[in-house]
């Protein structure tokens, strides 16, 4: 079982940054990737970036490319995700997951295991 709890949701404006942490722990997989996700109110859950936990590879979806930076801390166990340039269209429910992998870097969320219980991150224009 592994275990996944985010924080640093909040109501910001456009154009400000906010930081989302995960952490994670329990019995973690000898190569795995941890991914946030997002799913605004009336749409579909949508993959926002991962992170490969042993190389560091990182994958980001169109939307956020330049935006938003992934990052992992291994003494922590945390991984983070540091969002500028908010815009009103990242308003949306943050979850982190996590899955099994080794080179690959899924974008489905059927792929990932274990989630964490979302944080509100709010965008206001």
């Amino acid at each position: 079982q592994v275990q996944l709890v985010e924080s640093g949701g909040g109501l910001v404006q456009a154009g400000d940054s906010l930081s989302l942490s995960c952490t994670v722990s329990g019995r973690t997989d000898e190569s795995y990737a941890v991914g946030w996700f997002r799913q605004a109110l009336g749409k579909e859950r949508e993959f926002v970036s991962a992170i490969i936990w042993n190389t560091s590879r990182t994958r980001y979806a169109d939307p956020v490319k330049g935006r938003f930076t992934i990052s992992r801390d291994n003494a922590k166990n945390m991984v983070y995700l540091q969002m500028n340039s908010l815009k009103p269209e990242d308003t949306a429910v943050y979850y982190c997951a996590y899955t099994t992998t080794i080179y690959t870097i899924y974008t489905d969320r059927v792929r990932y295991n274990y989630w964490g219980q979302g944080t509100q991150v709010t965008v206001s224009s």
